[in-house]
């Protein structure tokens, strides 16, 4: 698979105006501080020469690609979260990261906003001693482990697993499944119910307890690079210390939640743009009738379509990171945002892989890739439509599902 490099045919070059190469349309990263702008500039760079180009095996064989952890690292990615950079500055991250691969920016964005994120907020002194150092270059992986066999949209009333106090030891029982980096992680955090007062509360669990195992989720039909999980804990013994001291209730896992569906509104924008860039340079560098394939109107309008869903996504997400930095951001927001920006993405990815024919069913050309990967986005962080019922009660006043 090769980078998309927005090339034009020097005839095509002729026939047309203003040439728009770019996704992002109306420069939402012109918005950002001159180094910022630069910083952005270089893990974009990195991103679509030394990454997007060599995951499409990973992802065709279901492959975590390891290797490729010490890079990520070597550009911050590792500890996004705590870098102090701006909210629309690392939003942007992530949507290049998703535009790159959306397996991978999943990794990321998990890894920065439910573990290294979470870790800093919620964390004792010494976890953030312990466990930071190493999760921030990618020396360590964590995985978040929420969701349930049986408990996915209603894991917060529903969630099974439990927590038993046992002198100076907590003894965890129960399952958790689609939990991300599942099998490689070196840490997860466990959502489990105590017994002894019934608040659901987090816990950091080393992978190599006894009682605690993991199987790779296989025959995924899209982000195949991520290795999710099921996860079971056989009355898992650990700490007391390795209680969070700041995840003693539900409440705790629903502010990073709320943190983490914004991100995954980034991805629903980011991996937009990697469905322009593939489109645009498919349908410039193909001919038909003897005609480029761009030339005509039935190729065109499907194609500002895509362009116009990424940018709506891309001004949403601008708007989400400005209520971010206000510290006026709220649940609702982040249910719109993925809600919106996830669905585009699939009426997007639909069209693009329309425009390609019968190459964009192969993962050789990348849109069948992607168009895979944006059904789990816009499945995982929160259904559709539970995100679209988080709005709708923001609105009515009135739950239509609690």
């Amino acid at each position: 698979m090769t980078p998309v490099t927005h090339t034009v045919p020097p005839k095509v070059e002729k026939m047309v105006g203003t040439l728009c190469p770019n996704a992002d349309f109306l420069s939402v990263q012109n918005l950002l501080p001159p180094e910022e702008r630069i910083r952005l500039g270089v893990i974009r760079d990195f991103l679509q020469t030394q990454i997007r180009p060599v995951v499409g095996e990973y992802w065709n064989q279901e492959k975590f690609p390891a290797q490729l952890l010490p890079e990520l690292a070597a550009h911050g990615l590792g500890d996004l979260e705590l870098s102090g950079g701006s909210r629309l500055f690392t939003g942007l991250v992530h949507a290049e990261l998703a535009r790159a691969d959306v397996s991978l920016s999943a990794l990321v964005g998990i890894h920065n906003e439910l573990i290294v994120g979470l870790i800093d907020a919620l964390g004792s002194v010494e976890q953030k001693a312990r466990w930071l150092p190493p999760l921030r270059n990618f020396q360590s992986l964590g995985a978040f482990a929420l969701t349930e066999p049986e408990h996915g949209s209603d894991v917060a009333g529903g969630l099974a697993t439990t927590a038993t106090r046992d002198g100076n030891e907590w003894v965890l029982t129960g399952a958790k499944r689609w939990i991300g980096v599942g099998t490689i992680a070196d840490v997860a955090v466990v959502w489990a119910r105590d017994v002894a007062d019934g608040q659901v509360k987090g816990f950091l669990v080393e992978t190599d307890r006894a009682g605690f195992s993991a199987s790779k989720i296989k025959n995924k039909t899209g982000l195949r690079i991520m290795q999710n999980a099921d996860i079971v804990l056989d009355e898992v013994r650990i700490p007391a210390a390795n209680a969070l001291p700041g995840a003693q209730s539900f409440a705790a896992a629903n502010s990073m939640l709320r943190n983490s569906r914004a991100w995954v509104g980034w991805q629903g924008a980011g991996v937009q743009m990697a469905i322009f860039d593939v489109a645009r340079e498919y349908v410039l560098s193909r001919h038909q009738f003897g005609k480029p394939l761009a030339s005509f109107q039935l190729v065109q309008e499907p194609l500002s379509r895509i362009l116009g869903n990424t940018t709506a996504s891309l001004g949403l997400m601008t708007q989400i990171a400005r209520l971010q930095e206000e510290g006026t951001f709220d649940m609702p927001h982040a249910a719109m945002a993925k809600a919106t920006t996830t669905s585009l993405a699939r009426e997007s990815a639909a069209l693009g892989r329309a425009l390609l024919g019968g190459n964009g069913i192969v993962t050789d050309h990348e849109m069948a890739k992607i168009v895979n990967d944006v059904e789990i986005i816009f499945t995982y962080e929160g259904t559709y439509e539970i995100n679209a019922l988080i709005v709708g009660r923001a609105i009515t006043g009135i739950s239509a599902f609690v």
